[in-house]
């Protein structure tokens, strides 16, 4: 399907049906603000909160939190922790690095090849490695 001629409201309802989500009104309301402009967004739970209340759409903050939580589940999206207090949620789903900007506290993509392993550790007896994060934390000089 050309995604490209689509309106934001079918593209968010195309997203979630990708996923076989049922579209509530929220998930939908959350899912156009996400991938609405056909954009990958890297966005914190607050963001989406505010960005929420500035469309004029009500949905509460717990529920942004469930829908996201959601969202990662049904492989919509990615979570990426930057700190133990911090998560950014990405619409970008192939594995790539990030750049976390300490100034402003925001998320971006770094190019993939930015970052090479030599070798990959071996995992603890009894376990797989499920996925590797690569987070390069910078700030403005």
């Amino acid at each position: 399907m050309n995604t490209a001629k689509l309106t934001p409201e079918q593209r968010a309802a195309t997203w979630l049906a990708s996923a076989e989500l049922r579209p509530t009104r929220q998930r939908l309301t959350l899912a156009e603000l996400l991938v609405g402009d056909g954009q990958d967004r890297h966005i914190t739970a607050e963001n989406l909160f505010e960005a929420v209340r500035e469309s004029g759409a009500s949905v509460s903050l717990a529920t942004v939190y469930n829908t996201l939580r959601a969202f990662c589940e049904a492989g919509l999206m990615k979570e990426v922790t930057v700190d133990g207090n911090g998560s950014y949620f990405d619409t970008r789903l192939d594995d790539h690095p990030h750049y976390y900007w300490e100034d402003d506290e925001t998320l971006t993509d770094a190019p993939a090849d930015a970052v090479t392993f030599a070798s990959m550790p071996k995992a603890p007896e009894g376990t797989t490695i499920s996925k590797i994060d690569v987070v390069i934390r910078v700030r403005k000089t």
